[in-house]
């Protein structure tokens, strides 16, 4: 009669099976399943901007560029509104699977500065990817003026406190803390004047009603061409590629002073780690394209691509500066 009884496995058979079984079970099951299958579906980058403007136009540029390579389509959801609390707090609590990111604006550190409480924690909340781009602003003023560089614009100043204006697209915003940011270091005491946006805060730099505002190349472009304003000084440490003539406010005797505008982006907190080097290395990948670099220095955006940690540590120290020029020049939020 035949001897039905299965045969022994080899030793070493078993033990490498076992050896096997055991490291699988001390990786977290996302991890397994990350390195495998992500992506799987469609990616969505929330922007917590209305569509349009360059906010908008750099996720584009970046989902177009990641969706081929990653082999899935990557969809920009704008969520607009609260000061971009309200696409901020949708990605804080989505699900931690890399499918739901969030292009983070320097606001992000600015809202964490400026309000006492917030429906998300900043940090914590959060796994950064990458810093992706930066973008100096352009301190513009009206072209009847004659000041030709921002030492002039200070000393004429200091000597009439209180006289000379700046506008804003709102309080608390960039321009505002730029603003404040340039009081405190030169010593001066210009007077903030907000408005309900950018487009008007610069056409009223135009018309001479205020004297001078902070804008994006983007946004001041138009008015620069028309010669009614005129730029002083960008208000990066270094100049921008995009315009290398323009000095910066750091080089007309303001050394410490460096206020840039950055986008970066981020997913939920507790994203596992192997889907956050994927995406981190996807946006470097989209960010480097030659095409894609070209077209962001036309709006004045320099593509820079840090590592996760770097970013997390950008965005800490932002939050510090703009605590201490909130209270210093103790601004409230609306």
């Amino acid at each position: 009669m035949r001897d039905l009884t299965p045969p022994r496995p080899d030793r070493r058979h078993m033990l490498r099976h076992m050896g096997a079984a055991a490291l699988a079970s001390t990786v977290p099951m996302g991890q397994v399943w990350a390195k495998d299958t992500f992506p799987d579906r469609p990616v969505r980058i929330v922007v917590p901007y209305t569509p349009g403007a360059i906010n908008d136009v750099l996720a584009r540029a970046i989902g177009d560029k990641m969706s081929r390579t990653i082999g899935q389509s990557v969809i920009v959801d704008n969520r607009p509104g609260g000061n971009t609390l309200i696409g901020t707090q949708f990605v804080a609590k989505a699900p931690p699977d890399g499918y739901t990111l969030l292009q983070v604006p320097g606001s992000h550190a600015i809202n964490a500065a400026l309000l006492p409480k917030l429906p998300y924690d900043s940090i914590n909340d959060f796994s950064f990817i990458a810093l992706v781009a930066r973008a100096p602003f352009l301190l513009i003023v009206n072209s009847e003026l004659p000041f030709k560089s921002v030492a002039e614009f200070m000393a004429a100043a200091k000597q009439r406190p209180g006289h000379y204006t700046f506008a804003s697209s709102g309080n608390g915003g960039n321009a505002h803390l730029m603003g404040e940011l340039l009081n405190m270091q030169a010593g001066v005491q210009m007077l903030h004047v907000p408005y309900k946006g950018t487009t008007p805060a610069i056409n009223d730099v135009m018309a001479g009603q205020v004297h001078c505002t902070f804008s994006t190349y983007s946004g001041a472009a138009a008015a620069i061409r028309s010669g009614r304003v005129r730029a002083l000084a960008v208000t990066s440490a270094r100049r921008a590629a995009a315009f290398p003539d323009i000095p910066t406010i750091a080089e007309s005797g303001y050394p410490a002073y460096d206020a840039t505008g950055w986008w970066g982006f981020a997913a939920p907190a507790g994203t596992p780690a192997p889907i956050v080097a994927r995406l981190h290395q996807e946006l470097t990948t989209a960010c480097q394209a030659p095409d894609l670099v070209q077209k962001m220095k036309s709006e004045g955006v320099d593509m820079q691509v840090s590592s996760s940690a770097e970013f997390k540590a950008h965005l800490e120290r932002e939050i510090v500066v703009w605590k201490d020029v909130v209270r210093k020049a103790n601004i409230k939020a609306d």
